[in-house]
């Protein structure tokens, strides 16, 4: 991009061929896709495929274009087993976390710090999934994570046994479903920044999320932000750039 600033500057180029340029800057269009190879330098991260509505060939196709653009961990999100064994197939360091429902080719980059921490804990054990997305996108992104499951208000000394982790972590999130109340309680304990994930777990009034969804939204806990029902890894991201600030 600097040379071609740099051209047009020099009066080498039109401004058309600028714009022309800029648009197809980092981009390996696939034709059914268009792969953003470069926004692992605006972002830290490679783009990360949301493998739900896709064919599997064309997560296999996008994944392996990514592979070649970069260095880092890449990523499939919410796909299911038959998918990753087709990917295997074609390519054979693919793994897959059950759980999590992620496809991932693990690429570490650089040491982890072990002194900053990412804690993660959930209200019950049906929250677990959620969890897991959110743990395993954190950690491919180069992150300590120490997980606490099935710790909610129901049985809330279950929650005070983990006080230690609480206060060590440098950012938390909360995965509950149902009336969410887990997010105030931590909130209310920490200095840290939390990040509150509604899951769609609960019996009719919870209305698939969406009471745990505006409980959270109205928390009386200072800090606490919220991300979309059931987006575990838009928290794991979220977590993970915040625990690289200095």
């Amino acid at each position: 991009m600097a040379v071609l600033l740099r051209q047009y500057k020099e009066g080498n180029v039109s401004e058309a061929q600028v714009i022309a340029g800029m648009q197809r800057a980092g981009v390996e269009d696939l034709g059914f896709a268009e792969v953003d190879q470069a926004r692992e330098r605006r972002q830290g991260f490679p783009e990360v495929i949301y493998a739900a509505g896709k064919t599997q060939e064309q997560v296999a196709a996008i994944m392996a274009s990514l592979l070649s653009g970069s260095r880092q961990s890449v990523m499939a999100t919410r796909a299911d087993r038959e998918m990753y064994e087709f990917v295997k197939a074609r390519i054979p360091e693919a793994e897959y976390q059950e759980a999590a429902r992620i496809i991932y080719v693990r690429r570490p980059t650089r040491a982890v710090d072990l002194s900053r921490k990412i804690l993660i804990l959930t209200a019950g054990t049906s929250d677990i999934p959620v969890a897991e997305e959110a743990r395993l996108t954190a950690e491919l992104w180069g992150n300590e994570v120490v997980t606490h499951y099935d710790c909610g208000v129901a049985g809330i000394h279950r929650l005070f046994a983990h006080m230690r982790d609480i206060e060590e972590a440098r950012v938390i999130i909360v995965v509950a479903g149902m009336e969410g109340a887990l997010v105030s309680v931590v909130g209310g304990l920490t200095d840290k920044p939390v990040i509150a994930v509604p899951t769609s777990v609960g019996y009719g009034a919870s209305f698939h999320g969406l009471t745990a969804l505006l409980a959270m939204l109205s928390s009386c806990a200072a800090g606490v932000s919220v991300v979309n029902i059931d987006n575990g890894f838009g928290a794991g991201v979220l977590a993970s750039k915040i625990n690289r600030l200095d």
